[in-house]
């Protein structure tokens, strides 16, 4: 196959994953589980062993075939390294070293408790299931694979049951941050000892070993060193090529070069990039780089984990040793974890329930467990046979924990034997008109932490998050879609609802200035009217979706409050809204900031809300007319509503622009008033709005 032939056989290969990776993550989200599960599950599907095996037209042997008796070809197994890299390089800079510092003392306690008991308790299992001795190099492959631990799961439950803030909480972020960094290095001292002891691991030289483990501590720790040192000048050295992108992308260059020195010192590419992460977490410049790197982790991660799914051979499973040692290995995973973190918890002031959901929050494993496999597999350290193995914990214990460590949480009882910090864990709430005002204001009070001096993290627990943390003050924001929440400790309160207080008085101050500025009674008074002389464009897409059953040609209320909730059982009947209560709410927020009554006998209602998925415009004609707080202070007889998703702002003014051209055209008003059946309403909208 010439190199044309391999490039087109690629470019096929990615599309293909990039949506079946797209749709496999949608798909599981649905069942309340991590996209990566659908990403995973469904590379098992189109890959070399399934679907991706059968004969096509220009692929006879498969879209995805077995390349050389390896699962994938090194060509999509490049795009996966590259991923990888990526993946460790952003998990470095979402490490929080001010949570490593504060909380070090029990988190190294618990996160050490847990690596010692997954790490024997893997390689005791690889030794009894495979009649090997302990110290072989798959065994310690084993063993290094039920270290890591995936705390995105596990943090997404704490926010959901509000127990970020609490001892519990504090105390598993504070572990998964140690075991990260401990798991990192010890998967460095593993791969220094397969190095000197070979696959076959039948001599062992504990001299040797001792000091390649070494090497491998000095090299990981120097440059870790180095780069937390320089991380400012390196910091300084990235701005130089300006602009937000170029900074970001060179960011991710040094990464892949710093894992390209790691790979030749007989490391990890892996460990290089997580450093490179790490060094850059506490910089000015690391959000800017997790924002602007979004788009590159969206499109090479989930081909990583589909990769990784083509390389489970299905036939293993259908081996009943297989499966007795992947349900052992998972089992004698969860156990350890549970025991490794909870057992020393015991000591450390939490009670048996607290040890229980810290054991429990320690257990789930994730994409760094399948990038070790991935290691192990292409290394041929572990057969396909392990490999299968491996990604059977994987998915056991990431399904496994979230619903039992939710039911552990909502117990109404303290996991610490006394009082502490953080257990006076309070809720503080503050309303919002709107979704708008909220995002606005959001923003606003979080620079203001910032210019405070805190440290402000955010958090992917399935709704914005955000941490935010100065010395030993610890405060969780959670936005919801119109309020914000905030646990803090109770002496905290009254710092945090002063600073709330003075940044709404701010921002009052800002809108009532912008009001004077703006105008925007007159800017309402020109949007229908004649002097706009140019035409808009062409929207009568907009037109044709209206439903029928959303326009009514004699509406009866007799004032804005019965117009508008005739309105909105419009669109509760014809099956557009799921909660008429919270479309009304929407819409008679809009009313309370400004009328929405014009001139001329028209008014444009409306309102964003989640109870619509779509756009979903309303019409409805009052012969006599009602009073509506118009801007000419005349009835108002022509009503538009028009409810939308706050997620599509876009449409949603689209169409206020398109309907306010159509109606200030000479003589539209009356033809509509005219007009007797929905039908001929919405064939004159669509009419008008292509002439």
């Amino acid at each position: 196959m010439n190199i044309t032939e391999l490039m087109t056989e690629l470019v096929f290969q990615i599309g293909v994953i990039l949506f079946a990776a797209k749709l496999g993550g949608m798909a599981i989200k649905k069942l309340k589980m991590p996209s990566v599960l659908g990403e995973l599950l469904v590379g098992i599907l189109i890959g070399p062993y399934l679907l991706g095996g059968i004969s096509l037209p220009g692929f006879p042997h498969g879209l995805f075939p077995v390349s050389e008796g390896f699962s994938v070809t090194p060509e999509l197994y490049g795009f996966a390294t590259v991923a990888s890299i990526i993946l460790l390089f952003l998990s470095g800079l979402e490490t929080d070293l001010s949570l490593f510092l504060s909380y070090s003392v029990k988190g190294a306690i618990i996160g050490i408790g847990g690596i010692v008991a997954a790490m024997l308790s893997g390689m005791a299992v690889g030794s009894l299931m495979l009649h090997t001795p302990l110290f072989t190099p798959v065994n310690l492959f084993l063993g290094i694979l039920s270290v890591a631990t995936s705390v995105g799961i596990t943090a997404r439950i704490l926010s959901e049951q509000r127990k970020m803030g609490s001892p519990e909480g504090v105390t598993i972020l504070a572990a998964a941050v140690i075991d990260d960094v401990l798991g990192i290095i010890m998967l460095a001292i593993v791969l220094g000892m397969i190095a000197v002891m070979g696959h076959g691991g039948e001599h062992i030289n504990w001299g040797s070993i001792g000091l390649i483990a070494l090497k491998a501590v000095a090299v990981w720790l120097g440059f870790t060193a180095l780069g937390l040192y320089f991380a400012r000048r390196i910091s300084k050295g990235l701005k130089f090529f300006k602009g937000e992108s170029s900074i970001a992308l060179m960011a991710l260059g040094l990464a892949l070069l710093l894992a390209g020195v790691f790979e030749e010192a007989g490391l990890a590419m892996i460990i290089g990039a997580y450093v490179t992460g790490l060094s850059l977490s506490r910089t000015d410049i690391s959000f800017v780089i997790q924002e602007k790197l979004e788009v590159i982790h969206d499109f090479f991660v989930p081909i990583f984990f589909c990769v990784m799914g083509m390389m489970v051979d299905v036939e293993v499973f259908t081996n009943p040793q297989v499966i007795i040692f992947g349900l052992i290995y998972s089992l004698v995973a969860i156990i350890a974890k549970i025991i490794g973190c909870g057992g020393p918890a015991l000591f450390l002031n939490f009670n048996r329930l607290g040890a229980l959901r810290i054991g429990v929050g320690m257990v789930p494993r994730g994409e760094v467990a399948l990038i070790i496999a991935g290691i192990g597999i292409a290394q041929g350290i572990l057969s396909t046979d392990l490999f299968g193995v491996a990604v059977m914990m994987t998915l056991v214990t990431t399904i496994a924990p979230p619903p039992i460590l939710t039911q552990l949480l909502k117990k109404q009882k303290k996991g610490t034997r006394k009082e502490e910090k953080g257990d006076d864990r309070v809720d503080t709430e503050f309303d919002f008109p709107s979704s708008e005002i909220k995002d606005f204001a959001t923003n606003q009070i979080l620079e203001e932490f910032e210019h405070q001096g805190y440290f402000v993290h955010a958090w992917d627990v399935g709704h914005p998050s955000y941490q935010i943390r100065r010395e030993d003050v610890f405060i969780t924001l959670n936005i919801y879609e119109d309020r914000l929440s905030f646990a803090s400790q109770s002496q905290d309160v009254r710092f945090l609802k002063t600073l709330v207080y003075e940044k709404l008085l701010e921002m009052q101050e800002t809108v009532n200035k912008l009001r004077q500025l703006a105008k925007p009674e007159q800017l309402g008074r020109e949007l229908i009217s004649e002097k706009i002389s140019a035409p808009g464009r062409r929207e009568d897409n907009f037109f044709r979706d209206i439903n029928p059953g959303c326009i009514k040609m004699d509406l009866v209320g007799d004032d804005k409050n019965g117009i508008i909730n005739e309105l909105v059982d419009l669109a509760l009947n014809a099956g557009m809204i799921s909660d008429r209560e919270q479309v009304l709410r929407a819409v008679f927020d809009r009313e309370a900031s400004m009328s929405t009554g014009m001139q001329n006998g028209i008014a444009l209602p409306h309102g964003k809300t989640t109870a619509v998925s779509q756009l979903v415009p309303v019409v409805g004609i009052h012969r006599e007319g009602v009073d509506f707080d118009s801007l000419d202070g005349e009835p108002s007889r022509l009503f538009f509503m028009i409810l939308s998703s706050p997620e599509t702002s876009g449409p949603h003014v689209r169409f206020l622009a398109a309907i306010s051209g159509i109606l200030s055209k000479p003589d539209v008003v009356s033809r509509i008033m005219e007009c007797r059946e929905p039908e001929e309403l919405k064939n004159l909208l669509i009419a008008e709005a292509v002439s």
